[in-house]
């Protein structure tokens, strides 16, 4: 018999990731989400973690929070209607929801969608992909 789980459920990790998406967007700490709740953010750790599950009325109190729909959580969620039923969608999401969730990320696309010239931001995207090494679509100019 096993004591424990030994992986959350997909739906619930994805659910936590959404909350913890939107947090960080907000630049909330899960202390001041905790207070919100009425509950540690030991808790709000384990809800983003996917380790608890997060009941309905709890989803709806976090969706008042953070300002966002109910379904806000649940976009693009695995085997889910109208996530397209592929591996790479799936995990073209998963990495958009990890690389905004890190520090660097989260301050990329903070500075990146303050740039209000399109020119500029295309040539941000090119520098980046240069950077990166995949440089094959940049002009020479």
């Amino acid at each position: 018999m096993q004591e424990s789980k030994k992986k959350p459920n997909p739906i619930d990790t994805h659910v936590g990731s959404r909350v913890r998406l939107r947090r960080t967007m907000l630049g909330m700490s899960q202390e001041k989400l905790g207070e919100a709740l009425g509950i540690t953010f030991q808790q709000v750790q384990k809800y983003e973690k996917g380790s608890n599950r997060i009941g309905a009325s709890r989803l709806q109190n976090i969706s008042d929070v953070l300002s966002v729909p109910v379904a806000y959580f649940f976009e693009d969620a695995p085997n889910s209607p109208g996530s397209g039923g592929g591996g790479l969608q799936e995990s073209g999401s998963d990495y958009v929801v990890d690389f905004l969730s890190t520090s660097e990320g989260l301050q990329l696309n903070r500075a990146f969608v303050k740039i209000a010239d399109p020119k500029v931001r295309k040539r941000v995207i090119d520098l980046v992909r240069t950077l990166a090494g995949s440089a094959e679509e940049l002009p020479k100019s």
